[in-house]
Formats: structure tokens, sequence, C-alpha cells
């Protein structure tokens, strides 16, 4: 059954975070929350998982409410970081661990093998407060995920980890879905969500603007983009009709067109002007179709 979501509302005095929201989550998938800063995601997240009532509306996981005897079910890496800044890493995964029922032989293993995958197995004996930002972030992934939960709330989770950091998370985001986690993150990078979502929710001031099935999306936004290398001038090609907007780019431009026939005419203005090393027709990117619905740029 998954997670459900029917009309879930939540209101704080006269300012409405989230407006009659529903989403169907299945188990064993990883869903997108979209939306710029302040578009009720986090406080869709804190409903979730039952830190917040909603004001109307009903949130359920396998058919059931998510209360106290449900909940070690559920892991939550929120986007403010949540650890204690003066205990040792062994410290303080002992003590999350617990409080989730965990016998401390069982969390020193699981901790092992995270630390070990994460390459951080040097900071064992760590006091948070000392560990990089990157460093911090995989530490509280792991309090996440210590206990494997069936449904894992991700906020933000690639916040200040670097390109090398960010595919070992993905990796493990991944795994985890493998083996059966349903799996619901944020992210303001576009291209991660691309990769790891195939359905996906944009919110905007609390209600949903864009919902389901990212390639039936990219599908229905009509319009495409066309990346073109080449070694002369290609301004010119902001006038031709059909064409609305042009980017510069180091090797040349991208252009998005309102429909895919355009492309032929965009193709007819450059291919007898010089050397064209690449000319590519493409999908919108989500971001294209982020930046057009929310009116916000990343």
């Amino acid at each position: 059954m998954g997670l459900m979501l029917d009309g879930v509302t939540k209101t704080f005095g006269e300012n409405m975070a989230v407006k009659r929201l529903s989403l169907e989550i299945p188990e064993g998938e990883i869903f997108g929350l979209l939306g710029a800063n302040g578009a009720g995601k986090t406080t869709t997240f804190r409903i979730i998982i039952g830190l917040l009532d909603a004001t109307a509306g009903e949130v359920s996981w396998n058919g059931s409410r998510v209360e106290s005897k449900n909940s070690d079910e559920i892991g939550y890496l929120p986007e403010e970081r949540g650890l204690y800044p003066k205990l040792k890493v062994k410290e303080q995964i002992i003590y999350l661990g617990r409080l989730r029922g965990m016998k401390k032989e069982h969390i020193l293993t699981e901790l092992d093998m995270w630390l070990d995958r994460f390459h951080a197995t040097q900071y064992l004996n760590t006091k948070v407060e000392e560990l990089s930002k990157g460093n911090q972030q995989k530490i509280q992934f792991i309090s996440a995920v210590l206990h494997k939960p069936k449904l894992l709330i991700l906020d933000e989770p690639f916040s200040g980890l670097d390109p090398v950091n960010v595919e070992l998370l993905k990796k493990a985001v991944l795994d985890l879905k493998n083996d059966g986690t349903s799996i619901v993150f944020s992210s303001h990078r576009m291209e991660h969500v691309e990769e790891l979502c195939e359905h996906l929710c944009i919110l905007q001031h609390g209600a949903p603007i864009v919902q389901g099935e990212l390639k039936e999306i990219k599908r229905s936004f009509g319009r495409k983009n066309i990346t073109i290398f080449a070694d002369f001038n290609l301004e010119y090609l902001k006038d031709i009709p059909g064409v609305l907007s042009f980017k510069k780019m180091t090797e040349g431009c991208k252009l998005q067109i309102s429909e895919e026939g355009v492309s032929q005419t965009v193709f007819d203005a450059v291919k007898d002007r010089g050397f064209i090393r690449k000319f590519e027709l493409e999908e919108p990117s989500l971001h294209d179709i982020f930046v057009e619905k929310a009116g916000s740029s990343l």
C-alpha cells in the first residue's frame, strides 16, 4: 500500500502552509517532493512522520496512521542537522539507535558497515562539531537509516556534500530502494531528482502545481531544448520564430523551442554556416519545468 496523503492541509494561524495535498507513494519507490523555499515541503515531511498534526486530511502508512507503535518503521533526515555537537560519533549513533529499540551490538555492527561504506571509519571517536559539513551530513544520514526503516524521508540529503560523496549517497539511496524501502526526498538539485525519481510533485505555496510520472510531465510540457556546438556565432538564432529562449554557452548555445518542428528550421539555419560539432534535440529538463511552473530560478 505504501504512503498515502489524502487532502492534507496545515494552517498556522491565518497562514495555510499545505493545501489539500493528496499523494500516493507505492512501497519501494523513490518519490521527489519539490518546491522553492517556503513551498511547504518540510511541513509536509513533519506531518508524514507525526511531528505535526494535519489541520485536515489524513496520512497513512500501509493503511495505518503513523503512531508510536509503527514509528520505528520510519527514518527521517531533516534539512537542518539534528546531531548533538559535543557527542562523539559512536556515542551519538548508539544513543539514537537505542531510542529505536536496537541493541548496542547491532548498532555497532551497522555503524561500522556504514562508516566503511562512506570512507569515514576514522571519525568513529570524533566529536560531531569537529567534522566537516559533509561528514556531519553522512553521520546524519547513517542515523536515519541505521534501523533499516521501511519508509525514509530525506530533506535535502545532498546538502554540503562534494561530488564524490554525492555519488556515494546516491548509490546508498538506490540500494535502500532496491531492498524495498520507500523513499521521499526533496532537493534543489534537479539533476538528482531526474536521476533518482520516477514520480514527483512540485509544490507552490503549499499546493501541488505539477504532479505525476516524470516522463509524462516532460512529454506534456511540450517545449524542447536544442544544444548546438559550433565554430561560428549563433546569436542570430534567437530571432527564429518558435525560439523561446537563447542561452550562450562556451562552445555554442542552448535554445528552448516551442515545439519539436522548430528544430528543423533551426537546423536549416545553421547547416551551411560552418563546422557543427553538436546538434542535439532534447527533452525539457526538470530545471526548465520547475522554473516555468514554480516561477523560481534555481
